[in-house]
């Protein structure tokens, strides 16, 4: 595919797709990884001369209308932060047939959450040749790999009005789930975890011909999970509250996951290992984390919202965790890898 990297630059106005779907909390954002995780391919343009940066994303599900709660704004004060010497603006979806009023002296401009327009999760064509025309785009830059696993406007449609290219975090997200499906280094372990058996059970079954080992935890392992398989280890023993919930991967079954990451030299993960939100049981979460981001002879991945924020949150204090590949994709994550068709990736040039 096509990447940022193919293009003449200069002078041009880029459209960018990203993805600032962040979780929010009283009014101000719990994570700014998916913000972050932009600012390569914002910077690369930057550096490369490019007029003007508008960027589009969604936010949380308004459907088809405007909800002050769900506003982009906050997404440009976070950015802000972020880029203390780019002038930045922040602007409304535009009117039909009308030009956006955007600063002159702006060089990132951010607009208001697509959602609120019924077009974007309708694939409407009109709806995104507006946003085209409205800003005078002469390209269009797919950077926002947690959705391009949907048909909507800002994903499929756009590639009748525009040359679709990768943005440098698609590249880098692709560029390592491929690595670990097509051409992985052995041994491949996979780790699973979460509560939802039915989303990771085709995992579990496409990495079943990959992998060397595939572990179990989580709620799946606690209600029962069983296989005939025998490369698959099902945690056997919990940590318990008093009402005997079981809460945690235990100790006996921790310490042979602990073997298994040792020996791997390839890491998926996705799906926490027991109930990390309370620190009573995130022990096997966090040992997992810790193991996986200290082994630098691995390729590592962690995919999954719940399994991503935990990371993020734990790398604040523990700086000297590094992984190959945070992911900032959840259904996007789990389809690729799973070897589904993605229409945002279809609609990139070849």
């Amino acid at each position: 595919m096509k990447t940022i990297k193919d293009l003449a630059i200069k002078d041009k106005n880029i459209l960018v797709r990203v993805d600032y779907n962040v979780p929010i909390k009283n009014g101000k954002i719990e994570s700014d990884l998916r913000i972050r995780a932009s600012l390569p391919t914002i910077e690369y343009l930057l550096e490369h001369g490019a007029k003007k940066i508008i960027l589009i994303s969604h936010l949380g599900r308004p459907e088809g209308k405007p909800d002050k709660s769900l506003s982009l704004s906050i997404a440009t004060t976070a950015l802000k932060k972020l880029l203390p010497k780019v002038k930045i603006d922040f602007c409304p979806l535009p009117s039909n047939n009308a030009k956006l009023d955007i600063p002159k002296d702006a060089q990132v401009i951010l607009l208001e959450n697509l959602r609120f327009d019924p077009g974007e999760e309708a694939n409407d064509k009109k709806f995104i040749e507006n946003i085209i025309k409205a800003t005078d785009a002469d390209i269009y830059v797919q950077d926002g790999f947690a959705v391009i696993h949907r048909a909507h406007a800002s994903t499929d449609a756009v590639k009748h009005f525009l040359p679709v290219y990768a943005g440098l975090l698609l590249e880098k997200e692709i560029i390592n789930l491929e690595t670990a499906t097509k051409n992985p280094k052995k041994p491949v372990l996979l780790i699973i975890g979460g509560a939802k058996v039915d989303d990771k059970q085709p995992l579990i079954d496409k990495f079943s011909k990959i992998a060397d080992q595939i572990v179990v935890g989580g709620k799946i392992a606690a209600d029962g999970y069983k296989s005939k398989d025998s490369k698959i280890f099902v945690a056997e023993d919990f940590d318990e509250d008093t009402e005997g919930h079981k809460l945690d991967v235990g100790p006996v079954s921790t310490a042979k996951l602990a073997g298994f990451i040792t020996d791997a030299r390839t890491i998926i993960w996705n799906g926490l290992l027991g109930y990390a939100e309370d620190p009573a049981y995130a022990t096997a979460s966090t040992i997992t984390a810790e193991l996986i981001g200290e082994h630098q002879d691995a390729t590592t991945i962690i995919c999954g919202g719940d399994t991503t924020g935990f990371v993020e949150t734990l790398i604040e204090t523990h700086p000297h965790l590094k992984y190959s590949l945070v992911s900032t994709g959840g259904g996007a994550t789990l389809e690729y890898l799973v070897g589904k068709k993605l229409p945002g990736l279809e609609a990139i040039s070849k």
